[in-house]
């Protein structure tokens, strides 16, 4: 399955100058932990709600920071027509939970997280388990 298929299209987005405020406000609304910072349509950094909490106790005014200030530049980005199950390995690699998706010219296309993978993974494997148990005639689960 390509990770086009796993990933969420409405990516919320920001520029550079987005103060901080904003951003926290805009997670809320949305319901997100994390927002993508785009210049032309491209993914230039990623703001977490992680990133906006450590400001906290790093910054006399962390509200007045912008998302240029915070955010992860050059963020890991995976393509669009990457096969799903390389995602565990790209997030291990990149030691983060949340990709950028682009598309062959590197605009943004999506976002995809591990929790998109894990949740996938798992409707999979209980797939799995339903042939596994059809059969094998007296196995289950319960009983090992």
């Amino acid at each position: 399955m390509p990770v086009k298929n796993l990933a969420q299209e409405d990516v919320v987005t920001v520029e550079r100058d987005t103060e901080v405020s904003e951003i926290a406000r805009t997670m809320d609304d949305e319901r997100v932990g994390s927002v993508v910072v785009v210049e032309d349509d491209e993914p230039v950094g990623i703001v977490t709600d992680r990133t906006i909490g450590l400001s906290v106790g790093q910054e006399d005014d962390p509200a007045s920071q912008t998302a240029e200030d915070l955010m992860s530049e050059d963020p890991e980005t995976v393509e669009a027509d990457t096969e799903a199950y390389d995602l565990a390995v790209r997030f291990g690699e990149a030691k983060v939970r949340r990709l950028p998706v682009v598309d062959d010219g590197g605009k943004l296309a999506g976002i995809v997280s591990l929790d998109d993978l894990i949740a996938t993974s798992a409707e999979q494997l209980e797939e799995a388990a339903k042939v596994i148990e059809a059969q094998s005639p007296g196995y289950s689960p319960d009983e090992r």
